[in-house]
């Protein structure tokens, strides 16, 4: 029986938190092995004492930054953004309202990831949970499929800045971009896009509210709201051209997802 999408997205997260935890100075703490009490107890005269282990302590500093890790390594980010862009152009204020939007933008991040997701599920998560992979191995693995994941869909030019800061030279191949370099460089990749994106998104809209307000004025109503007038012609434009399909699909084709 293949497991659910719900827990292979708990999997996911736990490898999302070891390589979290290898990034940080427990690195060596953490690569023990797995047997290591939450707390140790040790007897004294004055009765039981307990200390917090350091491996659950790297765990709950892990899971702080998570939910940053995982948006800034997917296609979140983009795609929140550009349907922000999309619902300000249209002028329907808080139509779609925010939990839709973060809605789309989840279950569109997890389509766009899933080739990603399903090899990570396949060569990493389970032969880690069954044993066969040690953590060291799982991580090296796991930072690797991500990692092409990221190089393919990064502009030249970012990571070439984000190198030339580091003062490094130019990798010969995506395995070599570390992970400090290739995140930020990934983040400011996806930024620009969607406000590319979200810039042509714009213009049609942008030329409904000159006309309408041209016209308006010209006709000498200067007390009715352009806005109030243009929102139906906006609304009627992108039902006609079946904006949502061709917003989503352009927003998938964007990416590099095999």
């Amino acid at each position: 029986m293949n497991p659910s999408p719900f827990y292979n997205v708990m999997r996911l997260a736990g490898l999302a938190g070891l390589t979290l935890m290898a990034l940080l100075p427990f690195e060596a703490a953490f690569a023990q092995a797995a047997g290591i009490p939450a707390f140790n107890v040790s007897e004294g005269d004055g009765g039981a004492t307990y200390s917090l282990s350091l491996q659950i302590l790297a765990l709950m500093t892990a899971l702080t930054v998570l939910p940053s890790l995982v948006l800034g390594m997917t296609s979140f980010t983009r795609i929140i953004i550009v349907l922000s862009i999309l619902r300000q152009a249209m002028g329907t204020q808080q139509t779609p309202p925010n939990q839709v939007l973060v809605a789309i933008a989840l279950f569109l991040t997890l389509f766009i990831m899933a080739p990603t997701l399903t090899t990570l599920n396949n060569e990493v998560l389970t032969p880690y949970f069954d044993g066969a992979m040690p953590a060291e191995a799982a991580l090296a693995n796991g930072s690797e499929i991500m990692k092409r994941f990221l190089v393919q869909n990064t502009r030249v030019n970012d990571l070439i800045m984000f190198t030339e800061m580091m003062g490094d030279q130019p990798y010969a191949s995506a395995e070599d971009v570390p992970l400090n370099v290739l995140l930020p460089a990934f983040i400011t990749s996806e930024l620009k896009t969607a406000f590319q994106i979200g810039f042509l998104l714009f213009l049609p809209f942008l030329v409904i509210d000159m006309v309408i307000a041209s016209t308006l004025m010209s006709l000498g109503m200067m007390m009715l709201s352009p806005m109030l007038v243009a929102l139906p012609f906006k609304l009627l434009l992108f039902v006609l051209v079946d904006g949502w399909a061709m917003t989503v699909g352009s927003l998938v084709a964007t990416y590099s997802i095999t």
